[in-house]
């Protein structure tokens, strides 16, 4: 039996990302969950729309997507819980300007450099719709076939209704490969 508990966004866990982008000569960060992707060739980042950090984003249309694993969760919460504009947060992490010129955070397994293509505003929030330029991973989270090893990688998911962060759990197959379906 099922319940209705009302229009809920029960779209969770999401990835725990740290989101960068430039603040003039600085980089800027943000602890960011509501990411997805929205085609082959576009991923979304949704902030609240006060973030000090969108302005940095509307300014320069770059930003980067940086996937968050344990090691680096303590981090990655902070910058998520003081504001740009009351704390320089351009030291929390070691960087490189990547190829686009966005902040590259070494910590982290997997780095995105995006440029962003459009804003689509709802109210009280921005999504920045984005194109993928660059992106950048750890060498030992690839395959041997130079995919992107997750089972390595393990990133940190993020649970909205209890604001809970999860680990990544244990394979359960290939896509694709179940038989047809059972039989009701």
């Amino acid at each position: 039996m099922k319940k209705n508990v009302g229009s809920l966004l029960a779209l969770y866990p999401t990835p725990v990302t740290v989101i960068g982008a430039m603040n003039g000569d600085k980089p800027t960060w943000t602890l960011v969950a509501h990411v997805g992707i929205i085609g082959h060739d576009r991923v979304l980042v949704s902030l609240a729309a006060p973030h000090f950090i969108n302005g940095c984003i509307k300014q320069t249309k770059k930003l980067s997507i940086n996937l968050v694993d344990e090691a680096m969760l303590p981090l990655a919460d902070y910058v998520g819980s003081v504001s740009g504009a009351k704390a320089d947060k351009s030291a929390v992490f070691d960087y490189d300007l990547g190829k686009a010129g966005v902040p590259v955070i070494r910590q982290s397994p997997l780095t995105m450099e995006c440029s962003v293509a459009d804003v689509y505003s709802t109210p009280n929030f921005e999504s920045f719709i984005c194109t993928v330029d660059n992106t950048w991973v750890a060498e030992e989270h690839l395959n041997e076939t130079g995919k992107i090893n997750y089972e390595t990688l393990k990133p940190v998911l993020f649970e909205f209704p209890t604001y809970q962060y999860l680990k990544t759990g244990d394979v359960l197959g290939k896509c694709l490969s179940f038989k047809p379906a059972p039989e009701q």
